[in-house]
């Protein structure tokens, strides 16, 4: 992205309308560990949230994670940070390392996450495995740690390793939900009676009445993510925001839980070739070749526009992004919904 690109950016978030029957913010555990005014996360997105779109998301009030593995180098990835700095008019923003078992070169994380250090970020969601081998680091420049799992024993762990808030997703996250076969609100009830730290709630979510739903279950924040893909400023070609707002609630199916690694996408020619591959029994991820490959993923689809390839991880929450628009705007749409769903809920208590 350009200098001018990021301006011009800058200028269309700050333009974007906003509505004045909303209140400027909505206190709970989480908007106030974070210096946010709402409780909305958008969580990491391998390939799409780099310092544009984390920065859109920042400014209209919510908190976003740069992915430390979307950059090919170590200077590419101190570039992004320093873009988001600029972007985001010098207000916090997050980045996500995640530990995979799958993925190699796990200790480029830590390498990662000095630099941002460095950059002065502070805020971290983790993710995949525990963040053990990066808690020493974390600690010691007081950063907040937010970690996300699936599972409500992970969460306990997590709790136990001394992190700062978790992320609880259910199966329908978009991407890797993990082997968790609870939703999104059972596996928060759920986790609520065991968890005493703030707990963030994602898998399924983008409209206004889930975000009201998951605070009044319990939750300090929401995580979203497929609601954005379709972003203007999100880093992918106008042929792949096109097939987003064209995809309903139906569009997406999981693949690859015979492997222990669910991963759900959108339901295009690629995920039908994988599909049909682990049905007649592959089981390595070798036999699925480069049809699972996130570079590919990002070259064909993300830059190319070609939306037939490529594993685009996408969940149901898909069906609300019904257009190409700014993030603040999503935003917006957002509050206004949850806003008119809590005044609902509390209109129910009075005489």
């Amino acid at each position: 992205m350009s200098m001018n690109e990021s301006s011009s950016v800058v200028h269309n978030i700050q333009k974007c309308h906003i509505d004045t029957d909303i209140p400027d913010s909505y206190r709970t555990r989480i908007t106030e560990l974070l210096g946010i005014r709402w409780p909305l996360l958008l969580g990491g997105m391998m390939w799409l949230s780099d310092a544009s779109l984390v920065a859109a998301m920042v400014r209209a009030g919510g908190m976003g994670f740069i992915t430390a593995r979307s950059s090919s180098t170590n200077e590419q990835f101190r570039y992004q940070m320093q873009l988001c700095h600029d972007l985001s008019g010098g207000l916090p923003f997050g980045v996500n390392l995640t530990l995979s078992r799958r993925m190699e070169h796990n200790d480029i994380m830590l390498e990662r996450l000095l630099i941002a250090i460095e950059e002065g970020v502070r805020i971290f969601e983790t993710a995949g495995l525990p963040p053990t081998p990066l808690m020493p680091a974390l600690r010691n420049a007081n950063a907040i740690i937010i970690h996300k799992c699936a599972h409500v024993r992970h969460a306990i762990a997590a709790q136990k390793l001394g992190v700062d808030a978790v992320t609880l997703v259910g199966m329908e996250e978009g991407g890797h939900p993990g082997s968790n076969p609870l939703p999104t609100f059972l596996n928060g009830a759920y986790a609520l009676e065991h968890l005493h730290v703030p707990l963030a709630l994602g898998g399924g979510i983008g409209h206004g009445r889930q975000i009201a739903a998951a605070l009044a279950l319990g939750a300090d924040a929401v995580v979203m993510g497929s609601i954005f893909t379709s972003a203007q400023e999100t880093p992918a070609h106008a042929a792949y925001k096109q097939r987003v707002v064209t995809t309903d609630q139906h569009g997406t199916c999981t693949l690859l839980s015979s492997l222990g690694d669910t991963w759900r996408v959108i339901n295009n020619d690629n995920a039908r070739k994988v599909a049909a591959m682990e049905q007649a029994g592959a089981r390595r991820y070798s036999e699925f070749g480069d049809l699972i490959s996130g570079a590919r993923t990002n070259t064909l689809a993300y830059q190319k526009g070609q939306v037939e390839e490529g594993m685009l991880s996408m969940g149901p929450a898909v069906g609300f992004a019904r257009a190409v628009e700014p993030v603040a705007s999503i935003v917006d749409r957002l509050k206004q919904e949850f806003m008119d769903a809590s005044t609902r809920y509390r209109q129910m208590f009075t005489a």
